[in-house]
């Protein structure tokens, strides 16, 4: 299993501090101490194969039409006017730390503009947290200007793009990665409304179809 780009430092830190906790345990030789240190081998172990689990970039089979930009549930479809897509429909996807937190295109595309925005870090799944901290995407492409903001969480802290300005991006590229937990909406043009996921749905992130392009 691959693990997502800028993330191994996160894996490693604990991986070695296991190590060393595991090498006390065997110079205390399994005393009151070294039991002590063989308990905290096996939690920083725990951490680690957690932080591994969380990290993971499987590869993925790119679906059909337009993908979903996250794994994870979508909790909102809505009909809204935006100021960079006009008349659009928003999809939003919310990640739990279970759930691949790297972040793909939902269709071909050129980026306009990539933005960044300081925030809070109220939880994903409450309408408050549109004040959080965000990466906001603009990508041109054949159905028109689409709009993807990655949205941090309670836990996440840093948002990662790999992506910059003037990138032309096939579906299903890597964008950029959340770290621990976070919301993804992705806003359509109002043309498309061949919509297929409904709330509640849970989707991959560029293998999941969640909306058909009109013919």
């Amino acid at each position: 299993m691959k693990i997502a780009k800028g993330s191994k430092s996160y894996i490693l830190t604990p991986f070695f501090i296991g190590i060393i906790f595991l090498l006390l345990t065997l110079y205390y030789n399994f005393s009151a101490l070294g039991l002590l240190f063989l308990l905290l081998t096996l939690i920083t172990f725990r951490i680690t194969s957690f932080i591994f689990l969380f990290f993971r970039d499987p590869d993925r089979v790119i679906g059909k039409d337009i993908v979903a930009s996250a794994d994870g549930k979508i909790i909102e479809i809505a009909e809204e006017k935006d100021d960079d897509v006009g008349d659009c429909t928003k999809i939003s996807t919310f990640m739990n730390l279970y759930n691949v937190h790297v972040n793909r295109t939902p269709i071909e595309g050129t980026i306009r503009s990539i933005e960044h925005k300081s925030g809070f870090h109220i939880p994903a799944f409450k309408k408050e947290s549109e004040k959080n901290e965000r990466v906001i995407l603009i990508l041109d492409t054949k159905i028109g200007p689409i709009k993807i903001i990655q949205i941090a969480g309670t836990i996440a802290r840093r948002i990662v793009p790999y992506v910059k300005k003037r990138d032309k991006l096939k579906k299903g590229e890597k964008i950029g990665i959340i770290r621990f937990g976070s919301r993804v909406d992705v806003y359509l043009p109002k043309k498309i409304k061949d919509i297929n996921v409904k709330k509640g749905d849970k989707v991959k992130a560029g293998e999941s179809t969640i909306a058909k392009i009109n013919d």
